[in-house]
């Protein structure tokens, strides 16, 4: 699990077919084979490790599922390690498993701001609210406005020094998770418990109740 707080901002520094290797720093202090990393907001396996950099193994399904397939050797990549059991949760509740792709649709200054839209999926508008919490690219951030058509978030200049969000232009891709909450309680909802239960077929009647009295 992670909060979508960003500690570091990393470098791919090699790509190989289904192995992404990253130059990073802060993450790599405390690191063993195994531990989970999210890189962009997509958690990663390290398989190997070296002062300064680690791999991780990338199977086709999250190559699809997410913008990971668009780096080039040099990108820059948002990083955050499994959130510890004794660490502030800073951010929200983050799995990183992505649900979808947005693309970077609009871009716009206010005071010290910077309002970035994006054009998510239709259908994970629904769950997508104002002021409600979503991952892109690993960050946690807040919904400051939903349309029918995308959402917009406003980027203090902190969130913007320590990501890579600003870096990228109108038409990117970015990785957009959605809050674990919302999903789960629609699961819930249409649940359909006839096609979960097998039927049990009954001889009781109306005949039968009026014979016995009932």
């Amino acid at each position: 699990m992670f909060t979508g707080i960003i500690e570091e901002i990393g470098t791919v520094k090699a790509l190989k077919p289904g192995i992404l290797e990253l130059n990073a720093n802060k993450v790599l202090t405390d690191v063993h084979l195994g531990d989970s990393i999210a890189v962009n907001g997509v958690c990663l396996t390290v398989t190997s490790y070296t002062e300064n950099s680690f791999c991780v193994d990338v199977m086709p399904e999250t190559f699809r599922r997410t913008s990971l397939g668009s780096l080039t050797i040099g990108s820059k990549v948002n990083l955050e390690r499994a959130m510890a059991a004794n660490g502030r949760f800073g951010g929200h509740i983050v799995a990183g498993h992505v649900d979808a792709t947005g693309t970077i649709a609009k871009r716009k200054k206010e005071g010290n701001a910077i309002w970035i839209t994006i054009d998510p999926p239709t259908l994970l508008l629904k769950y997508i609210i104002e002021k409600g919490s979503i991952t892109i690219d690993g960050i946690s951030l807040t919904v400051a406005a939903v349309t029918d058509l995308n959402f917009s978030v406003s980027i203090i200049p902190h969130t913007g020094e320590e990501t890579t969000l600003l870096g990228k232009r109108i038409g990117d891709l970015v990785n957009l998770e959605c809050d674990l909450i919302g999903k789960y309680v629609e699961k819930l909802l249409n649940f359909s418990t006839k096609e979960s239960t097998p039927t049990v077929e009954s001889n009781l009647t109306l005949e039968f109740l009026t014979q016995h009295g009932f």
